[in-house]
Order: structure tokens, then sequence, then C-alpha cells
């Protein structure tokens, strides 16, 4: 049987999480990212127990090791009193607990360490400077217009181009991610440079009226990532991580709260500013694939950033994508392989792998959007939240439906 061909729309993250699962599940791949070179903008990620599992069975677990934080808690403090609400133990004890540990990593990090993993395999065409103009799908393969004029053909094609993707536009017809009224300000600073009152090895968030704030180690714990949220609008397109932010506008939204938060947020000297931008939770397996095209990540299922998931359910995406279709028969060195005609099977696997995943996904947006208004709550509303975080603390924090993955 021959080998079939996946073509991949995007070089982010989920892109090359989807190219090196599928190589290494037998595929041929062909990936096209419209920049000129491979890079990502933003900062910090965290890496559940979920998601680091899945990185340590494709083999990067030493490659993690060289360039990951272990942070050994995450610490809930109040924005305005500086005190803690509740802590929620990381190490050693969620990675006894989940079978992997939670980790703190630099983004650019993490989608350098895919890259090599992916040369490293093979199997894998990356086209650089390539703009996808359209798809078009028959009942035998599926084609992409290139801009340079030059037609592609695979036998299926995954869609990874980010919360404003084009192939999410041409499958489903249904707009654009729209404002949440947040402001995302995330900065990166040397942890020499900082007092070291100001230094920490642990994931802290801030909590207070309409914004919070998150920090926790990456590099090794050698840098310090750091992100403001707040209520807000901007005007312009704010699509992409490369707007500066104003560090005073920030210092001045951020007045009111407690003095060690303060002193942090003045420490940082610049910003880098995004308009959070959301879709509505999934609704069906339909905004998940369809025919022979699969979504992952952002251009399935684009979430806010209150549960640190955003990453992790592309990964996950990538690894059951290329599941369903090894087992499935599509590859031709997979366990279920055979001699009949797979790439007729591929819109079938695609549903299932829509299955699969749209549940999750929906669910994790839904609680990252319940955690956004639990976060910036005021009033009686931040004065329940406090005293349940005080009497459960760890119990709430923890989410085992989460952490057990997928």
């Amino acid at each position: 049987m021959e080998m079939r061909k996946v073509l991949i729309v995007g070089g982010g993250i989920g892109g090359l999480s989807a190219a090196l699962a599928c190589t290494r599940a037998g595929a041929e791949v062909a990936l096209f990212e419209r920049s000129a070179m491979f890079s990502e903008f933003g900062a910090g990620i965290q890496l559940s127990p979920n998601v680091v599992k899945i990185l340590y069975g494709w083999g990067l677990q030493q490659a993690l090791a060289e360039v990951v934080a272990l942070p050994d808690r995450l610490q809930v403090r109040s924005a305005s009193s500086g005190g803690v609400l509740g802590t929620l133990r990381l190490g050693e004890v969620m990675a006894r607990r989940y079978g992997a540990p939670y980790l703190t990593i630099h983004r650019a990090d993490l989608h350098q360490l895919l890259l090599i993993a992916l040369q490293q395999q093979g199997g894998a065409a990356l086209n650089l400077s390539s703009t996808v103009i359209s798809f078009e799908q028959t009942e035998r393969d599926v084609a992409l217009q290139l801009a340079q004029d030059q037609l592609v053909r695979g036998d299926l094609l995954v869609g990874a181009d980010g919360g404003w993707s084009g192939i999410r536009q041409q499958l489903l017809a249904d707009g654009t991610p729209q404002p949440t009224g947040h402001l995302a300000y995330r900065a990166l600073i040397s942890q020499a440079r900082l007092p070291v009152h100001l230094r920490s090895s642990q994931v802290t968030a801030w909590l207070g009226p309409q914004m919070h704030v998150v920090q926790y180690p990456v590099r090794g714990g050698e840098w310090l990532n750091v992100v403001a949220i707040v209520h807000g609008q901007v005007q312009g397109d704010m699509s992409h991580w490369d707007h500066s932010g104003n560090a005073v506008e920030l210092q001045q939204r951020l007045q009111a709260t407690c003095k060690p938060l303060r002193d942090l947020i003045q420490a940082v000297p610049d910003w880098r500013l995004w308009a959070l931008s959301i879709r509505p939770p999934m609704r069906s397996g339909r905004e998940q694939a369809g025919g022979r095209v699969a979504l992952l990540g952002d251009a399935a299922h684009p979430m806010v950033p209150y549960l640190a998931q955003g990453a992790g359910m592309a990964i996950e995406d990538a690894a059951v994508l290329a599941g369903v279709l090894e087992e499935g028969g599509l590859f031709a060195d997979g366990p279920g392989a055979d001699s009949t005609d797979a790439a007729s099977r591929v819109p079938g696997l695609l549903r299932q792998y829509a299955q699969q995943r749209w549940q999750r996904n929906a669910r994790v947006q839904a609680t990252a959007i319940r955690n956004g208004n639990i976060f910036h709550a005021s009033g009686l509303m931040a004065l329940a939240r406090n005293a349940a975080m005080k009497i459960r603390g760890e119990g709430l924090m923890d989410q085992p439906w989460l952490y057990r993955g997928a």
C-alpha cells in the first residue's frame, strides 16, 4: 500500500505537533507556512501532565529537560492584599498523581524543540513562504492552491493556521473570533535583573477585580514569564503578538493592587499587547472536521488563556488525529494497514477524530471562560471565591478530568 500524504497548513506549535505525530505514525507530510522562517510569538506556556505525557511519548523527555522549568507549586494570591488564597502542589506530587510533571516553558523553546524533532524524524517536507489561497476536496483527494500558482494534492488536509484560520473560513464560513474585551500584556525578563524578592521558582496567579496577573519561570528558571490581563479595548488589528504594550499604561491600570505586585509590574520594562478574541465553545464535531479536512488547535477551538490549555489542546489534537489515522489503516506501516483503498476511508476517520476531540475541547473552552469570570470577580462574588479557596484550596485548583489526559 502506498504511503498516504497529509497536507498541513500552519507551522506553529499545533502544525509542527501534527506533522511530528503523523510522520512518527508513518505518514508522508507536506507542511506549508506562510512566513519566511519558522518562529513563534508570545512568551511562556504551562505544560500540564496531560500534555507532558504526549511529548514524552514522542521521545522528547530529554530535550524538554534542557529548556523547561519545574515549578514546585501553583499559588493563588489576592491582587489587592497580597494574601495567599490557595496552593496546588506541583513537582513530584503532580508527577506521582498523573504520571508526568507540570512544566513551564518558553513558547519559542517548545516550537524549536518540535521543529528539530520533526527534522530528525524525517518524512516531512517543510515549505516556508507558502501562502495557501484555497483548497478543493474531491472523492479521491484534497488539493491546496498556493499563492505561487502551485497546486498540491494529498489524501487529507489539516488546518492548523490559528484563530484567524483561512482553512476554517472556507470549510465552515462562520466568521471570525470576536473580541472578549480583555487585553493581555505579556513579558519576559531575566530573573537576574529582578530584585531578589521578586524572583520566583513557582507559578503565581494574582486575582483582582477586572484583572489578573500570572507569573512563572521558564528556561531552566533563569527567566520569568509575566502575563497581565485587564479589561479594555484597543483599535486596529490585534490578531498577532507583535504590538508594543505601554508599560506606564499597565502600571496605571494596576495602581490599586498590592505593593509586591506593583513592584513586579514596575520592574518589567517592555510588554507585548494583544486583544483577546474567542469563539463560543464547540457545539459539534462539525467544527473539528469535515470531509477530508481536519481542524486543529486554535483553528478549531480558540480559547481564552484562563486554564492554560491552548497549546495543550493543540498537542492533544495532533496526537489523537495521528492515532486515529494510524489505527484506521491509513499509513503504510501502521498496525491497521491493509490492501484496501485506505484513502476512501479518510472522511470517516476524520469524523472519528472529531468525535473524540470536540467535547473535551468544548469543556476546556467553557471552563476557561468560567475561570475568567472567577479570576476577575469583585464584590460578594470575590469574597465567596476567596473563602472557598481558603477552605478547599487544592481541591478546587486540581483538575483530574483535565490532567489525566484525553
